[in-house]
């Protein structure tokens, strides 16, 4: 339900955003304007920073708690993937399920199990991206979650491997259907200064699958009959039954409503939640022109079929860089391994199913630890830097693993399968461990943040749609082949992403474009210029009171034009 007063408060609200300047501008007292300047502050933007600190939204407020709860949902969405990202590991590794479906932990046959579900999500890609354009977020993410049931009905009811293998198909389609219109949703509905932090958490909703999964699939284990494995299947529909419930009751993403000529809507959306119910608020004000401005009402998201903006023109290439590369990067540095945690926890030595299922939750928590951390740091950090370091440390962790492995694999072919010096399986475990922590600091977040920020409004979800389909087939190749990669080579797999994770730094060096402190409008800007990447590292300058008020803005202006000093 879209939140909106009658037809007189929405016209009210319409007219004195319309009559308002574009530029925000904050009124001192004569006691104000005698204030000793502070300091300087460097930022992306100083218009955007002074409407921030005039708005000051009271995150303790009902407004913002009614955000929480949408972005929540949001982050449901995600947790519907995670929880198949860890539940087939554990399944696979259950003697009740290999005494039905007798397929081993590597070879094709497990590929097959593992892939389907991503190719069930490539084919449902572009179908979803024409429910988030045509019906909106929300009817995107209800349909998701009836077509994942669909799946869990077929998937918990299977007696055959292809019946099985269907439901992971249905389930696939299901996810790429919820997981186009989430993060559009969570990043569309955020003040820009929680924008990071908002699309970060929904992204972190892997983990809020993944470690439920694995503490379920632990505890079934012991049930030792089919249950073992079907309760884990019947419960993947979980979070989609409490989306299905709550998303009516959420207000639809203001953009969507600009996108379609409901502006009155969206304004009162902004005013409500971004404005602290003030109309003219300064944040507010911004918002709307710069929506009005970037936010064609005969965008590409019109016409189902059109995805030539995202690749025939200077601004959409770039956007699509962003896109292709936290993308692919995001699936295939190495992360990949992880859908395969307890046939490597068995190769270094952990032997016993309940030893791995619980390696497997330790991993998954540890992980989660990660990519929280980042969640916190993300409105903060700049994300480029992140990207560069992160990823490169990457490398270094997985080289660690690696190594150690050779030596494993060096002393069994020595002294026979399973004898080896336990200080190196050790070692190797607490390095793989390692980077999946570094991994999930780096990317977790940034795998929700980077997409829906390079994309504007009318492209969104089609360029998620584009997202889905590229990454599910990286894990689609991750999932087929590494079955087969670890049954023929083992741990030499491992450095192939060594290697490949220096090169993802060096690309994150040359062609990151820094979005971090600016409004998503704002970044047309950027993505016009010659140079995007150089574009999105200037910064502008604000100059504080002591009590950190902004009394003067140094800004070079969106329009790439002549810096400028504006007193406020």
């Amino acid at each position: 339900m879209s939140s909106h007063g009658s037809s007189d408060e929405k016209h009210a609200i319409s007219h004195s955003v319309e009559k308002a300047p574009a530029s925000p501008e904050v009124t001192l007292t004569s006691a104000g304007k005698a204030k000793k300047a502070k300091k300087e502050k460097v930022v992306h933007n100083a218009e955007l920073y002074a409407a921030i600190q005039e708005a000051n939204i009271n995150p303790y407020s009902k407004e913002s708690l009614k955000l929480y709860l949408s972005v929540f949902i949001a982050f449901c969405c995600a947790c519907a993937n995670g929880y198949d990202g860890s539940l087939m590991t554990s399944i696979i590794a259950m003697k009740s399920y290999q005494a039905v479906f007798p397929v081993g932990d590597t070879g094709p046959l497990v590929s097959a199990i593992f892939s389907l579900y991503t190719v069930g999500a490539m084919v449902g890609a572009p179908f979803a991206a024409i429910l988030s354009d045509r019906y909106g977020r929300r009817v995107g993410m209800f349909c998701g979650g009836v077509v994942i049931n669909i799946g869990m009905i077929i998937i918990s009811t299977a007696m055959t491997t292809p019946q099985f293998i269907v439901g992971r198909f249905v389930l696939g389609l299901g996810i790429a259907v919820m997981t186009v219109a989430a993060p559009a949703y969570a990043i569309e509905i955020a003040p820009p200064h929680w924008r990071g932090r908002f699309a970060g958490f929904y992204n972190c909703g892997w983990f809020g699958g993944a470690i439920p999964a694995a503490i379920v699939t632990f505890g079934t284990n012991y049930m030792g009959n089919n249950w073992s494995w079907r309760v884990p299947l019947i419960l993947q529909s979980a979070a989609c039954v409490l989306v299905m419930g709550a998303v009516w009751f959420l207000d639809e993403s203001p953009r969507f409503l600009m996108a379609n000529g409901r502006e009155e809507e969206a304004i009162a959306f902004l005013v409500k939640y971004h404005g602290n119910k003030d109309p003219n608020s300064a944040l507010v004000r911004l918002e709307v022109e710069e929506m009005r401005e970037g936010i064609k009402l005969d965008g590409i998201d019109k016409v189902w079929w059109d995805y030539r903006p995202l690749f025939l023109t200077h601004n959409g290439r770039w956007r699509m860089a962003q896109v292709l590369m936290i993308s692919i990067f995001g699936q295939f540095s190495g992360n990949g391994l992880g859908y395969f945690n307890t046939t490597i926890f068995r190769k270094l030595g952990v032997t016993e199913v309940p030893q791995q299922l619980g390696y497997n939750i330790l991993n998954q928590g540890i992980s989660a630890i990660g990519a929280l951390t980042a969640v916190t740091l993300t409105d903060k950090m700049p994300r480029r830097k992140v990207l560069i370091i992160g990823t490169t440390l990457c490398s270094f962790a997985l080289a660690a693993n690696s190594g150690l492995s050779a030596v494993i694999a060096n002393q069994e072919a020595e002294r026979g399968e399973g004898n080896f010096d336990l200080s190196y399986g050790k070692g190797a475990l607490a390095s793989y461990f390692l980077f999946n922590v570094i991994f999930s600091f780096t990317y977790t977040p940034l795998q929700g943040v980077i997409p829906t920020e390079a994309l504007e409004t009318t492209m969104r979800a089609k360029g998620l749609a584009a997202s889905g389909f590229i990454v599910n087939a990286v894990s689609f190749i991750n999932q087929f082949a590494t079955p087969i990669a670890l049954g023929n080579i083992g741990y030499k797999y491992i450095f192939v992403f060594v290697g490949w994770d220096l090169f993802e730094a060096l690309m994150w060096y040359l062609f990151c474009v820094e979005s971090q402190g600016r409004t998503l409008e704002q970044l047309d800007w950027v993505y016009d210029q010659p140079n995007p990447v150089k574009a999105s590292l200037k910064v502008d300058k604000v100059v504080l009171a002591d009590d950190g008020t902004v009394i003067e803005t140094a800004a070079r202006g969106i329009s790439g034009n002549a810096d400028r000093a504006d007193a406020i």
